[in-house]
């Protein structure tokens, strides 16, 4: 799935997909579902989860003062307390936007 325009929209991010479909995710939600190793944790090769313990969001951290390209696949979000690290894969931000992710 790849979209044709995406937009930051006040508090929301808006995505035209090229199936004519339309998203409207929130800031909060997106920075919420960030995929980072830092944020979902990362597995070993035996299928280990580790995970930092959670460390509450900052007063800034779901307003979005970039949105940066990567390559033709991935969105990476660049958040006002500096968090950096998520890509966003066009595949993943529909998962978001469809409220079907973990």
């Amino acid at each position: 799935m790849r979209p044709l325009d995406i937009q930051p929209i006040g508090g929301e991010l808006a995505v035209k997909w090229a199936d004519g479909g339309e998203s409207f995710i929130s800031l909060e939600a997106l920075r919420r579902a960030c995929p980072c190793a830092g944020c979902k944790g990362e597995t070993d090769i035996l299928g280990n989860l580790y995970k930092n313990p959670p460390v509450p969001y900052a007063v800034n951290a779901f307003g979005l003062t970039r949105l940066l390209s990567v390559g033709g696949y991935a969105i990476q979000p660049v958040w006002a307390d500096g968090h950096a690290t998520g890509l966003f894969s066009f595949e993943y931000l529909r998962q978001v936007a469809d409220g079907k992710y973990k």
